[in-house]
């Protein structure tokens, strides 16, 4: 087995869609800056970009991970349900994650995509911890945040948080953004 990792810190838009052939990544973690209102990355949570760039790019197994925005009981709306709604329509299986980061002091959010509606996620507590063992040099002694118990708990949203999951409508698209803290002082047309 080959383990090869391509960082790209500026530009990921054209890095992931020059790079590589399509279907030759097996894991794109998009650590983006949030979908600002003027800001550089808006684009880069949109149907069209998960669609034409992420699934394109990953092979076959492929998954994608992206920070999704504040995913608090009050803030969760903003953009952490539309990017999962969105991430829904283009791959047939996502899971949302949220962790409390203090110093954003609220609650964060991921979402995971599958690029394979038959994938084995979510894994179970017992195998997580299975895999760490053996994939990683040291085991679990080695991670000082995750193992199996510890996924599923940021797995296990709240009733709020479900409930509106499930109930959001919206897919961001380049035409219909939506943008973390609202629109910003003035909308334009895109």
């Amino acid at each position: 087995f080959h383990l090869s990792t391509f960082l790209s810190i500026n530009g990921s838009n054209s890095f992931v869609r020059n790079s590589q052939k399509d279907g030759e990544f097996d894991v794109i973690i998009g650590d983006l800056a949030d979908p600002v209102f003027g800001g550089p990355c808006y684009q880069l949570y949109t149907q069209e970009f998960y669609e034409n760039i992420v699934k394109a790019k990953l092979g076959p197994g492929g998954i994608f991970v992206t920070q999704s925005g504040p995913a608090g009981v009050l803030a969760h709306s903003e953009v952490f349900t539309p990017i999962n709604r969105t991430l829904s329509s283009v791959f047939p299986k996502v899971i949302p994650f949220l962790q409390h980061i203090p110093s954003f002091a609220d609650c964060w959010g991921w979402n995971m995509a599958f690029k394979d509606a038959d994938s084995a996620a979510p894994l179970a507590a017992n195998e997580i911890d299975e895999r760490i063992q053996d994939r990683i040099t040291g085991g679990s002694d080695a991670l000082k945040f995750m193992d199996g118990v510890t996924w599923t708990g940021i797995t296990s949203l709240s009733k709020i948080l479900r409930t509106s999951l499930n109930s959001e409508k919206h897919v961001l698209t380049v035409a219909t953004p939506k943008f973390i803290h609202g629109k910003g002082v003035k909308q334009v047309e895109y």
